[in-house]
């Protein structure tokens, strides 16, 4: 698993070259009687580098999301009424967008 894990970080660093690439691959992978040593040595010496990436990829998932939930939860129509906002939230609630705690905070702010 560590393994796995360790490709999988190596392959979306897009500071390191192809060809460290590869050498960090025949490292990990063809070093059959030694991989333990070998994964040791890449999460010593790049565990800076691996924790900044997994962080800025925690970063960029969050902002999506919360990206998505305001175009969603938003109405889009300056017009409607508070009637409109809550037939429109209990929609997305019914459709499982949203939970019923975001509901009750969409209902109170058309209502309020």
């Amino acid at each position: 698993m560590i393994l796995f894990h360790i490709l999988t970080d190596l392959f979306r660093d897009h500071t390191l070259s192809g060809g460290m690439k590869t050498l960090w691959v025949v490292f990990l992978v063809f070093l059959v009687f030694l991989p333990f040593l070998a994964a040791l040595v890449y999460l010593i010496s790049r565990d800076k580098g691996m924790a900044e990436r997994a962080a800025a990829r925690q970063q960029q998932t969050q902002e999506q999301f919360e990206g998505y939930v305001r175009s969603v939860a938003t109405t889009g129509d300056a017009t409607a009424t508070p009637t409109d906002q809550v037939a429109q939230a209990r929609q997305l609630l019914d459709a499982g967008t949203i939970d019923q705690a975001e509901f009750d905070r969409l209902k109170a702010k058309a209502l309020a």
